[in-house]
């Protein structure tokens, strides 16, 4: 079974119908869900997720969306402890060139730690840190 890693702003796209990239992914997210597939995202993740929505007046959707995450039998949220937390920020200090966000990092390190090659995002990062980004050529 392949495993994937899901960031913030496919969930984004995927929830917000008003989202530049709602379609696109939406459909992307209809074709993709007929195979069998894991995945994976981190409690920043997820953090950035719900605080999103929240902040802009959508704490409703920011509970439906955080709960289906939390129950969904398809995802692993993996906690950031101190060790990835550590190993994350020398990755990011360590990439002066970039303009990566910690959280980035950390996706980066643990898609790494878990042999996962490519994200569901729209985040041009992710190819520049060398994964593939599904749907391809968006973002």
């Amino acid at each position: 079974m392949t495993t994937f890693f899901l960031d913030t702003s496919y969930v984004l796209a995927l929830e917000l119908s008003n989202e530049q990239q709602h379609r696109i992914v939406l459909n992307h997210w209809r074709s993709f869900t007929k195979d069998s597939f894991k995945l994976i995202t981190t409690s920043y993740i997820f953090d950035e997720i719900v605080t999103f929505l929240n902040s802009r007046g959508l704490h409703s959707k920011a509970v439906e969306v955080g709960n289906r995450l939390l129950v969904s039998v398809q995802l692993e949220l993996i906690q950031v402890d101190e060790a990835l937390f550590l190993d994350s920020w020398q990755f990011f200090q360590q990439h002066v060139d970039k303009s990566y966000s910690l959280t980035d990092c950390i996706s980066f390190r643990v898609m790494a730690m878990r042999g996962v090659n490519a994200a569901l995002t729209l985040d041009k990062h992710f190819t520049q840190a060398g994964f593939q980004k599904l749907p391809e050529g968006e973002g």
